[in-house]
């Protein structure tokens, strides 16, 4: 177990090459949060270098895991404290002006990650989508009903919207264009896994349907990989349904003799896992952002990695990966720009290690 606190595309950097099989990650969504992990340069040390929220053009994130959100009266200014003529320096993911430089920037934190991947490894990448909205302070979003609060000011836009076609209220389609721009890059797109929630967050929207799912992406080095298809088969819907028998007979795979009264090609107990995953999200009690849902996390380290394998996340947050990860035996590295997410994973971890060991 590694835990390393900084810029995950320069801890990447130190990492050796070829030494991790899987790589399970969700990285901050477009337009999402500030996670309070920015330093200011110059200026007055005392200013708080705070804003009141006003009326803007926003991004918000459309799907996130579920976790609480906190209200604020005043957002961090984005670039220059206007009050002192400090700098922000900010290394954060997702507060990109626009979904172009998000792209580019997970593009070179991927190509990172294939450096450090076996040839044969695997990478599961979740995402959520964002929609281009108009805020008001104190009042309700036009589009979703949240409000302003929950958006930090790093995501604001230009007044006629985001460039490139896309308007305020539109879906930009942030999971495809990371998912395409990592394929151009070299990578293999292998699938899309539609994660579905049972429990997804509630929106007050009349003119779309609630958002209940996000993607999952499985990537690879290359086109022959390791994937343990066994591992996470699920239960059969209808563990005799004679599948052999309804084939033609040149493309069955199975004898079709009978033993006991059923065909011995029809029993099957269980079947290849599908590729829409209905997990309900559940909130770390020690957390107060979004977390991954273990379940969410197990297939992915179960069918992407063996005992004794390396498993990456290189945004840890609370460190769920690195639980499902020594829960099944595997060593587990997890990199995070905020200290005190690292303090959280290591508690965290630490407690798994006493049940288990």
């Amino acid at each position: 177990m590694n835990i390393l606190q900084g810029d995950c595309l320069e801890v990447l950097k130190t990492l050796p090459e070829c030494s991790v099989q899987c790589v399970v990650t969700s990285p901050p969504y477009y337009g999402l949060r500030d996670y309070g992990t920015a330093t200011w340069e110059g200026g007055d040390a005392d200013c708080d270098h705070l804003e009141p929220k006003g009326s803007t053009i926003g991004m918000k994130s459309d799907t996130f895991h579920g976790s609480n959100t906190q209200e604020a009266h005043y957002i961090a200014y984005k670039n220059t404290c206007k009050k002192c003529g400090a700098i922000r320096i900010d290394d954060q993911i997702g507060l990109e002006e626009t979904p172009e430089k998000y792209v580019e920037k997970m593009v070179q934190v991927f190509r990172e990650i294939k450096r450090v991947l076996k040839d044969d490894g695997v990478a599961w990448l979740n995402l959520g989508d964002s929609y281009a909205t108009r805020h008001a302070n104190g009042t309700k979003d036009d589009d979703t009903g949240w409000s302003h609060g929950e958006i930090s000011q790093g995501y604001q836009a230009r007044a006629g919207g985001l460039g490139n076609g896309v308007k305020p209220k539109d879906l930009i389609g942030i999971p495809w264009m990371v998912a395409f721009a990592l394929r151009a890059d070299g990578w293999w797109l292998r699938q899309d896994i539609i994660w579905h929630k049972p429990n997804p967050m509630p929106e007050s929207v009349t003119d779309r349907c609630t958002k209940a799912h996000e993607y999952i992406f499985l990537l690879t080095k290359s086109a022959r990989y390791y994937y343990d298809h066994e591992a996470i088969k699920e239960p059969s819907k209808d563990p005799v349904d004679d599948r052999g028998a309804r084939a033609a007979e040149e493309h069955k795979r199975f004898p079709t003799e009978k033993v006991n009264g059923i065909r011995a090609s029809g029993v099957y107990p269980k079947r290849n896992k599908r590729s829409v995953w209905t997990v309900t999200t559940k909130p770390y009690k020690e957390a107060h952002f979004a977390t991954f849902p273990p379940d969410l996390i197990e297939p992915c380290i179960l069918a992407g990695s063996k005992e004794s394998d390396t498993v990456l996340d290189p945004f840890n947050g609370s460190g769920t990966t690195g639980e499902v990860s020594l829960k099944h035996k595997r060593d587990y590295i997890g990199i995070d720009l905020n200290p005190d997410y690292i303090e959280l994973t290591h508690k965290r971890l630490a407690e798994v290690e006493v049940r288990l060991f």
